[in-house]
């Protein structure tokens, strides 16, 4: 009777923690194992890094190495931990672009990127700049825009071009010069962000 009773409770016991493992851990269906979220987390962020530093910062990316890392991207962004990523403290501060899919960002065809290319975000006053070194004929030339935000919810935010600097020369940007933002995962190192083209980025925090 023990027996069956033991049995009995042992089969209960199992049912409601089955019930909770989803919640609590993170399937991968590619193993079919689970794994808890911050590990998931860890993995993905290393590999997309690895793959970030490889292809310098998509500069040289082929399109198998380009649909890899859309492939990460896309995981990393489920397991997104700031829901509200516009209205963290975390997304404030200097960002580094680790890898994206603009070509124009990236300089592809044209002049070099010499060093790090760094986003600001400041969510207080609703302002972002970013700025580069650009090498001219063998010339690094410091270049920079401001921008103004206007957040449309608690993760995408609309982006007005304010004034761009190139070397000692400033001038206001034209009216038409808008964009976007769409934070979709942010953490204490990293942000992924989707832009109004169709492209993706990847900072981290420097």
């Amino acid at each position: 009777v023990n027996c069956k009773t033991n049995c009995v409770i042992l089969k209960k016991m199992m049912k409601v923690i089955l019930l909770f493992v989803p919640s609590l851990l993170f399937l991968d269906p590619a193993t079919a194992f689970f794994v808890a979220p911050n590990i998931a987390r860890a993995e993905l962020k290393t590999k997309i890094l690895d793959l970030a530093s490889e292809t310098k910062r998509g500069l040289t990316a082929t399109p198998e190495q380009t649909q890899e890392m859309l492939k990460l991207f896309e995981k990393l962004e489920k397991l997104n931990p700031t829901k509200s990523p516009l209205k963290s403290p975390k997304v404030n501060g200097d960002w580094s672009l680790d890898y994206t899919t603009s070509d124009s960002i990236l300089g592809k065809g044209g002049f070099p990127r010499v060093g790090p290319i760094v986003q600001n975000i400041n969510t207080s006053d609703l302002t972002a700049q970013n700025s580069e070194v650009v090498s001219y004929f063998g010339i690094p030339v410091p270049r920079k825009v401001t921008a103004e935000l206007t957040p449309k919810n608690s993760q995408f935010t609309e982006v007005k071009f304010k004034r761009f600097t190139l070397g000692p020369i400033g001038f206001d940007a034209p009216e038409t010069f808008k964009g976007a933002l769409d934070i979709t995962y942010l953490d204490d190192e990293v942000r992924l962000t989707r832009g109004d083209k169709g492209n993706i980025f990847i900072l981290t925090r420097m």
